[in-house]
């Protein structure tokens, strides 16, 4: 945990923009003041959900995409502290546990040339020693029993997630990814790209749903390998949109079918989301309202194990828009979950 960086008060109180009569979203924020015995801390808090931010795009640039994902936490944290605190928000059930400090690996990259296949293999090698620390830290959170929020950051970032949460819950995991691509490349070195082949070959990944790729950029063997492993499975944006041959609601029950055997993870790639700045920003992809019903679908899983928002990013035109968009999809998910959380508690 040496690379975590802990939000704190004084933070806070930089970007809370306080009016009178109002009661802020980071005004009841839990923060933690020490990094020392961090599992007991986490563990000890009467919490339910840790927000973590990861400020990276080298798994980006190791997969000869857009940077500019390293910056969608500090967009993102700016929106959610100054959300409304009421009853729709429990932002007293919320520890916003602060980021992973990359500046060093941002540092490397900003020197390597995407070109020359040396630079994009050094950058895979980066990409490795970034995988280590989020496994460590969602392990951490995920054994203490609390579910992690993960902001920013390539997708090469679920391979520490599902890792991580894998490791603590002692079984491998399923995950269900709202994306345009599967993310389910060769083992070719670690990038953006292939972060949940590398967990399901390694066995931290059981069965796995891709929700909306877009048939344009998916390869054949790609098509080809979904189609031989029963733990996989997808369907098709153009299948839904386009063609209307699917029904969201219905492919989101049959999705859930897919994953909720078991505790899962829940990613969200902004690749997927009609013109929202991204990596792969899309011309055509899923409506922000769909994102949200899909995040609030699947919150309310008593099996969900953490939620990750990726490859958004926002320039400083945009990074208003990108932060609404990530604390609308924070927002909607707590509010989704903890409702779940409450019908258990009282039974």
């Amino acid at each position: 945990m040496d690379k975590l960086v802990l939000f704190n008060a004084s933070k806070v109180n930089k970007i809370l923009n306080k009016r009178e009569g109002e009661c802020k979203f980071g005004e009841h924020i839990a923060l933690l003041t020490s990094t020392t015995n961090i599992y007991e801390s986490i563990k000890s808090l009467d919490v339910q959900y840790v927000i973590l931010g990861l400020p990276e795009d080298v798994g980006v640039f190791a997969n000869h995409g857009k940077s500019g994902t390293s910056t969608a936490w500090k967009a993102t944290i700016k929106i959610l502290l100054n959300t409304q605190s009421n009853t729709h928000t429990h932002a007293k059930r919320v520890l916003i546990l602060g980021h992973l400090n990359f500046e060093e690996e941002l540092e490397a990259l900003s020197k390597l040339n995407r070109t020359k296949t040396k630079d994009i293999n050094r950058a895979r090698t980066i990409v490795d020693t970034i995988d280590k620390q989020v496994t460590n830290c969602i392990y951490t959170i995920v054994k203490a029993g609390k579910i992690p929020i993960i902001i920013g950051g390539g997708h090469n970032n679920a391979y520490g997630n599902i890792k991580g949460a894998s490791l603590a819950l002692g079984n491998p995991i399923n995950a269900i990814n709202f994306d345009a691509h599967t993310d389910f490349r060769a083992q070719e070195g670690r990038h953006s790209g292939n972060g949940f082949s590398y967990a399901f070959n390694e066995g931290f990944l059981n069965n796995y749903f891709i929700f909306g790729l877009h048939e344009n950029y998916t390869s054949q063997a790609i098509f080809d390998i979904l189609n031989s492993k029963k733990t996989l499975d997808f369907n098709s944006y153009e299948a839904i949109e386009v063609r209307k041959e699917l029904k969201f609601k219905n492919e989101m029950k049959r999705a859930l079918k897919h994953i909720d055997n078991k505790p899962f993870g829940l990613e969200i790639d902004c690749d997927a989301i009609e013109n929202i700045p991204s990596s792969a920003k899309t011309p055509s992809g899923f409506s922000v309202n769909k994102a949200r019903q899909f995040v609030n679908y699947f919150g309310n899983s008593t099996q969900v194990s953490y939620l990750h928002i990726c490859e958004a990013a926002p320039t400083k035109k945009t990074e208003s828009q990108v932060g609404k968009l990530i604390s609308y999809l924070i927002t909607d998910f707590i509010r989704s979950n903890i409702k779940t959380s409450a019908k258990l508690n009282s039974l």
